[in-house]
């Protein structure tokens, strides 16, 4: 069959499975504008579905099968006042939302007791004008906000309970070394104030949700977080000989460090490097390139290498289970690269990423890297979903409340991508096998003739994928049912 034919009917065929998705769940639900929407999943199985306007939140109780339980609505705080949904924590079926004005100082959480029908508030001030909020994330009944000192390596955690009680708790981290790229000593402070080009921040911390495919814009964060049981999980990656870690114990608030080397690229200037790395399943994946070399490296925590890869401009890249992609660039669109020599160059050149997910026993590992974006753009995120306070791409911009998994739908706009696919089993051998497409393949596919929406969330209930939006027409909140 002709090349493209086939790769005519194989896209036809994508298309045509890309829609296998099932209406679970709609409302009649009028929105006025200012709109916010943050989905709570209790014990993976009931949803609380918090939808709010300029005017109203209502709280929306729903089943395992997104049939509803119970509905509760209340007055939207004071937006002047407390201008964003930050987070939330849960208790049984009940659940604890939380609003805080721009600079985090002021914090408001509003308790929703389904079983006594009541809401109740409580407000608090922080006193954090020494502090710089890096991330707020919910974790075991607990909502954290994550700060960092000015000019210091000392972290702050600010805890709300289940009560909706704070505490502050402080992770000294001075006794450690901090370098910034260039090897120029300094503090942790010092690490997150450095400006990673336009395409990182000061002050940002992506954090990452290893339960969902995360896009190589998030993957290729240099200063990224996770959340692995009761550990926050911090990895720095600036530096491009090695990736420094701090994993921090949410329950005794004490913190270790290590550091994990980085494959030694031999007769190149660290000026001509790239390199990054992403946690999971208690392992370290690293990559990392010079302009005619290409290594990826599995480690386990310890450092000690599980398996290695190398590509050169004149090897094969065997570890593959795709084409090359690159989309958006200069020639718009979508296209498959030819060659290792184009793969490792323009990873090389871009800003280099990975990221991991789980396919029943299996990891599926992308590989590239992605530009900054298109002069004259704007990125936008949208609200709900799961916990993270981002900086926005401009330095010094006002740190909003988003969607990082919805994030991801949009990350790859007005930006230039270059990726593969692998998939290895547990052992960290690779699989030789076609990829089928993903949950998240269907639902951007989905979103490619939906243009109407808006408030779109994304969570998931054991193993299936509930993408949520308002249509603007027919003015009903939308869940649907996506699986791998």
């Amino acid at each position: 069959m002709p090349k493209k034919l086939l790769l005519t009917t194989t896209l036809l065929l994508f298309s045509l499975i890309s829609f296998s998705q099932e209406l679970v769940y709609y409302t009649p639900l009028e929105l006025k504008k200012h709109r916010d929407v943050l989905p709570i999943v209790n014990n993976d199985k009931e949803v609380t579905l918090f939808v709010s306007d300029k005017i109203k939140v209502k709280a929306i109780r729903l089943n395992e099968k997104m049939q509803i339980i119970d509905s509760i609505s209340s007055e939207r705080p004071d937006k002047k006042k407390f201008a964003e949904m930050i987070g939330y924590n849960s208790t049984n079926s009940n659940a604890r939302l939380f609003w805080a004005s721009k600079d985090r100082s002021l914090i408001l959480s509003q308790f929703y007791d389904f079983k006594t029908r009541k809401i109740s508030t409580q407000e608090l001030t922080l006193f954090i004008q020494n502090e710089q909020v890096l991330q707020g994330f919910s974790s075991n009944d607990n909502f954290f906000i994550l700060t960092i000192v000015k000019e210091t390596s000392i972290l702050k955690l600010h805890v709300f309970d289940q009560d909706g009680d704070h505490k502050t708790q402080t992770i000294d981290l001075s006794n450690f070394r901090f370098y910034k790229k260039d090897y120029t000593k300094t503090s942790l402070y010092g690490i997150f104030e450095e400006s990673l080009l336009a395409f990182e921040a000061p002050f940002s911390l992506q954090n990452i949700n290893s339960e969902t495919p995360t896009s190589i814009t998030d993957g290729a964060k240099k200063r990224k977080c996770y959340i692995d049981n009761n550990e926050l999980i911090i990895t720095l990656d600036s530096n491009v000989d090695y990736t420094q870690i701090f994993i921090i114990d949410l329950k005794n608030y004490t913190a270790k460090e290590k550091i994990i080397n980085k494959t030694i690229i031999m007769n190149e200037s660290r000026a001509t490097l790239n390199s990054n790395s992403f946690y999971f399943d208690k392992k370290l994946y690293q990559m990392k390139s010079s302009p005619n070399s290409f290594f990826f490296t599995i480690k386990d925590f310890d450092g000690n290498v599980l398996k290695e890869y190398n590509v050169t401009p004149d090897t094969p890249i065997n570890f593959k289970n795709s084409e090359i992609y690159q989309e958006g660039g200069d020639f718009g669109g979508k296209r498959i690269l030819e060659t290792s020599s184009q793969f490792i160059r323009k990873v090389n050149k871009l800003n280099s990423g990975i990221s991991c997910y789980n396919i029943r026993d299996n990891t599926l590992i992308t590989l590239g890297s992605v530009s900054e974006l298109k002069q004259g753009s704007s990125q936008i995120f949208i609200g709900g979903g799961l916990i993270g306070i981002a900086a926005s791409a401009v330095a010094g911009a006002t740190m909003a409340y988003y969607n990082s998994t919805m994030n991801n739908f949009n990350s790859y706009s007005n930006r230039k991508v270059v990726k593969i696919e692998c998939l290895f089993d547990k052992d960290n051998n690779h699989i030789k096998t076609e990829l089928q497409p993903l949950a998240f393949d269907k639902i951007r596919t989905f979103f490619d003739d939906t243009t109407d929406v808006s408030s779109q969330t994304l969570f998931r209930v054991q193993s299936s994928y509930y993408l949520g939006y308002y249509d603007n027409k027919t003015k009903e909140y939308i869940i649907r049912k996506f699986i791998d």
